[in-house]
């Protein structure tokens, strides 16, 4: 069974992402997208994101949709990741802008990059990925200057332990999921 959820905003507003009925795989609702992208309404155009754990997409490709310069969608389900390219495809046969990438995200943020403007990190709940990635995202080179942050919890996860260099400046409590808009300060 297949679900689907809806580009709210851009070039590819309302259509369709197909959305695979697989365990644990939480697209993030339209209600709480439309939010964080009217919190990063200044910042999506001619950004680079990076879409960790993308599942569905819907972040990473919404972004694109609303005008970002490079998104990455990472996504360690293969069957997930050929069928975000199939839908991709279908969007624009043409397009260049959008990588989706198969992998584990922490094995993948060990490689060197260019540091991106924008990131989405909705880890698996219960997964224990957090800290982890703060630390990779921190410490490899993956945040460009002043980049914002956007994390997605459980709503019982009260204390996120950032990084000394990341400040809060959005927090939302929805549903079962709580929603916090990080920014870095890149200490160069």
């Amino acid at each position: 069974m297949t679900g689907h959820i809806r580009i709210i905003a851009g070039e590819w507003r309302g259509r369709k992402l197909q959305v695979p009925d697989k365990q644990g795989l939480r697209p993030t609702p339209s209600r709480v997208r439309e939010m964080l992208f009217n919190w990063l309404s200044g910042s999506i155009s001619g950004s680079r994101c990076l879409d960790l754990f993308a599942g569905s997409g819907a972040l990473g490709i919404e972004a694109a949709s609303r005008g970002a310069k490079q998104v990455t969608l990472v996504e360690k389900d293969y069957q997930i990741t050929q069928g975000l390219t199939q839908q991709i495809h279908i969007f624009d046969p043409n397009i260049k802008h959008i990588n989706v990438i198969a992998a584990n995200a922490l094995t993948f943020l060990k490689t060197p990059t260019t540091p991106f403007d924008i990131v989405f990190l909705d880890p698996p709940f219960g997964a224990d990925l957090l800290q982890p990635c703060y630390t990779l995202l921190e410490n490899g080179g993956w945040l460009s200057d002043q980049a914002y942050i956007y994390i997605e919890v459980e709503r019982r996860l009260k204390e996120l332990q950032l990084p000394e260099t990341w400040q809060i400046i959005r927090h939302k409590e929805i549903g079962q999921v709580a929603v916090f808009l990080v920014r870095s300060e890149v200490l160069l």
